[in-house]
């Protein structure tokens, strides 16, 4: 793989926040640093559990610049992908496992204009994306059973991760590798250093309300020091620099 030197992006997802001041909630998150916005859309049926609908995050579109992303927890995600995009949601991300159809499902996020995202569930193995990744921005690897916000995160998907990232790299594609679930500060070096990128937060975040900014950067440190292909890039730039 090419070292690159994109630092790692911290995702924070919404949903532990204050629902009552949602909107504070994400200009909090802004002021603090985060890259974008994850919105956890949960319908009660593919998970056992149910958070918001396009028109509460169409609401804070206005309120913030950060990007968005969808990530669809839900059955029959094609009979609404256009809503989320008209929300604001430059990223959707639709579960391989709760589309029949998921070649054409992905195809239509990009017909509206979005960027694609598919996740996979602990269990769910990678098998089921292989095919796809022509059509495929991010790739989200869960490192939680998907559902609810809190969890432990599972060491046990790092195998895993590392190979998302080995086969993101045969594409030779530029696809994001995100993880989502039971990151912190404990847990997110070992996630970086299996290959991800991208760092979906939650609880983590939210707990540290009063100093926010400062989780937000340590997080992404510790990413940065535990990610082989950022700290080579960064070596790299050093010696650059040295030598002119």
């Amino acid at each position: 793989m090419a070292p690159t030197a994109s630092p790692p992006r911290i995702v924070p997802s919404v949903l532990p926040a204050d629902f009552s001041r949602l909107g504070e909630e994400c200009q909090l998150l802004e002021r603090a640093g985060v890259d974008r916005i994850q919105w956890d859309v949960m319908d009660g049926a593919f998970v056992p559990n149910m958070t918001m609908g396009p028109d509460i995050i169409a609401s804070v579109r206005p309120l913030v610049t950060l990007g968005f992303e969808a990530h669809l927890m839900v059955e029959e995600p094609d009979r609404m992908l256009r809503r989320w995009v008209q929300a604001g949601c430059e990223i959707v991300i639709v579960h391989a496992e709760s589309t029949r159809h998921l070649h054409r499902t992905l195809a239509a996020v990009h017909d509206l204009g979005a960027r694609a995202g598919v996740a996979v569930n602990p269990a769910t193995p990678l098998s089921a994306v292989e095919h796809v990744l022509d059509l495929v921005d991010l790739l989200l690897v869960m490192t939680v059973n998907p559902g609810f916000g809190g969890q432990e995160y599972l060491a046990s998907m790092e195998p895993k991760i590392a190979a998302a990232r080995a086969l993101i790299a045969r594409t030779g594609r530029e696809i994001e590798l995100e993880v989502d679930g039971g990151i912190a500060r404990s847990t997110i070096a070992g996630a970086a250093q299996a290959g991800a990128t991208t760092f979906c937060a939650g609880s983590a975040l939210f707990r540290k309300r009063d100093r926010l900014a400062d989780e937000v950067a340590k997080l992404r440190s510790l990413a940065a020091e535990a990610a082989p292909d950022y700290a080579q890039a960064q070596g790299l730039q050093e010696k650059d620099q040295e030598a002119a």
